[in-house]
């Protein structure tokens, strides 16, 4: 039996008329960038976002882009963020000059330990980006006691959290911004490139949708120096659709997360916080002999991937800050133990048990 790591042409077709009708729609309107599509879109994704605003934008890295500029975040600035994550967290920081100053994770969640925040703050620290990762949210009450304390604006990267919670509240309404992705693999995915900031600021939204937009709001008329982050109506368009799905979706993950509880003996499993709702866009174990189990699912036709192979302190590009190994000891800890199994919602019972077995027999 073979497992696929992730099967959207599964998801595509059980929605393929509705998408169909969708970019009929916008072809027949012929228009691409921005417009009715994208404020539609954009009010819908701010109402299950439980945010006042949302501005949509061409990727998930120019959410995060958008929302430091917005902080007019730049070169002498420190921004404090995990080092365990996709590369845009930090690259966007770097992108505009400022410092990403890397903190590590708790081991549990993989999230940033809020317990290690405050001793990495200085007087240059203008933000902080917690990532609430594989689909859990980051411990944003104790967080933005810290941000509060310290006047510290806090940006969340819940580009693989749309719809996590925390005591009922979604991801990206707790700081002063939320950035979604979009992104095809995501639980909410496009057909390319799409990402959005959604906030309760309706200063921080003006100012977003005047940068998506080279800086403007009339024509030609440019206020602010911004750039080209719009984002297309044929994706909003197809992400209009979906949405309607995603708590569909998510119900079944959860319940493939649950199989996989109750069958995987011989690894460390994924842990589940109270109170937290994990829409597991990841479902990510830990495992001593975790190159060696790769190989052997592979043999046994499962496919599986490794976020993240390398922590972004010892990153190439980063070695100027100084980062040695064995600074994060936590961060570097899951990159070398850490394996992300298949869970997108069209897995089968069946072959939920093929992996576990295949889990359990390897000596």
């Amino acid at each position: 039996m073979n497992v696929p790591l992730l099967d959207l042409k599964g998801q595509y077709s059980a929605i393929r008329d509705e998408v169909r009708e969708a970019l009929d729609r916008v072809i027949e309107s012929q228009h691409f960038i921005l417009g009715p599509e994208v404020e539609a879109f954009e009010r819908e994704v701010a109402e299950y976002s439980q945010c006042r605003f949302a501005v949509g934008v061409s990727s998930g890295t120019d959410a995060l882009l958008a929302a430091l500029m917005a902080l007019n975040i730049g070169p002498g600035d420190e921004v404090l963020t995990t080092s365990y994550s996709f590369f845009a967290t930090a690259g966007v920081i770097a992108r505009l000059a400022a410092t990403p100053v890397f903190v590590d994770i708790d081991p549990e969640t993989f999230n940033i330990d809020p317990s290690l925040i405050e001793s990495a703050i200085t007087a240059r620290t203008r933000a902080i980006i917690p990532v609430h990762l594989y689909g859990q949210m980051a411990e944003m009450d104790r967080i933005l006691e810290i941000g509060r304390k310290h006047r510290i604006p806090i940006i969340e990267d819940a580009a693989q959290a749309i719809g996590a919670e925390l005591h009922g509240r979604r991801a990206g309404s707790f700081g002063e911004m939320g950035c979604l992705s979009f992104f095809p693999s995501k639980n909410l995915g496009g057909f390319g490139d799409g990402g959005m900031v959604i906030t309760n600021s309706a200063e921080f939204a003006d100012r977003v949708v005047m940068l998506r937009n080279h800086g403007f709001r009339t024509r030609y008329h440019n206020e602010i120096l911004g750039g080209n982050f719009r984002l297309d109506a044929i994706q909003a368009a197809v992400l209009r659709v979906k949405l309607k799905y995603l708590d569909r979706w998510t119900g079944r993950r959860q319940r493939n997360a649950a199989l996989y509880r109750e069958q995987i003996r011989r690894a460390q499993l994924p842990v589940e916080r109270q109170g937290f709702r994990h829409i597991y866009n990841q479902f990510v174990i830990r495992s001593p002999k975790r190159d060696e189990l790769i190989a052997h699912l592979k043999q046994n036709g499962i496919a599986s991937e490794v976020y993240y192979p390398v922590p972004l302190h010892l990153q190439k590009c980063f070695s100027g800050l100084g980062y040695r190994k064995g600074t994060l000891p936590v961060s570097e800890q899951a990159a070398e133990t850490t394996l992300a199994l298949p869970i997108y919602p069209e897995l089968t019972p069946e072959m939920i048990r093929h992996v576990a077995d295949a889990i359990d027999s390897m000596v």
